[in-house]
């Protein structure tokens, strides 16, 4: 049977974006947990949460994304109070978005595993890349330091335990036309094309 909702995820760096644009240009319809929570960032309830949720994070009363960021990524408890406020906002507004797709749809979900959304979706697809390329491409991409790309790679999902999971694993070189090809390969072996 082909899969309707299909998660990509992997960690941060290993090329979901890049990816998920690839299917974009196939013409799949692809979703993404990013664009919805900052959709989020625009609820005045939602941002009245985090304000009562992370007091010390606000600035002139409103919250503070860069003091919000370093807390909940020097935090572990900091962090897993923001992913309980904003985690199931994001996957109920996600899953209602993808039940009105019809035939496959796609969705950039860079925290599935550690959320144990997975239940949610036909099939998981998993991006994973070496250390060393996810650093230099977050460092890249967000302006930040090995350590603070570490950090923030710390408190997801170890790649390495992929193949524990149900899924299907994309290795990404971070060459596109590789990547492409291989986005190709995916689709052909989940039945899709």
């Amino acid at each position: 049977m082909t899969p309707n909702k299909i998660a990509v995820t992997g960690g941060l760096g290993s090329g979901k974006s890049a990816f998920c644009a690839i299917l974009r240009k196939m013409g799949f319809p692809v979703l993404s947990c990013d664009e919805i929570n900052r959709e989020l960032w625009t609820d005045e309830a939602y941002l009245h949460a985090l304000a009562d949720a992370f007091p010390d994070c606000l600035t002139n009363g409103a919250v503070d994304r860069t003091k919000l960021s370093a807390k909940v990524f020097s935090d572990e408890r900091a962090r897993d109070a923001l992913n309980a406020l904003s985690h199931p906002q994001i996957m109920h507004r996600l899953i209602g978005r993808m039940e009105t797709c019809s035939g496959p749809v796609f969705a950039e979900v860079p925290l599935l595993y550690e959320g144990g959304y997975e239940v949610l979706f036909d099939a998981v697809i998993a991006l994973r890349r070496d250390k060393e390329a996810r650093i230099a491409a977050v460092k890249t991409r967000d302006g930040l330091s090995a350590d603070q790309a570490l950090a923030r790679m710390r408190g997801q999902f170890n790649p390495e335990r992929l193949v524990q999971k149900r899924c299907l694993i994309v290795e990404n070189d971070g060459n596109l036309d590789a990547l492409s090809q291989k986005a190709a390969e995916a689709l052909r072996t989940l039945g899709i094309r």
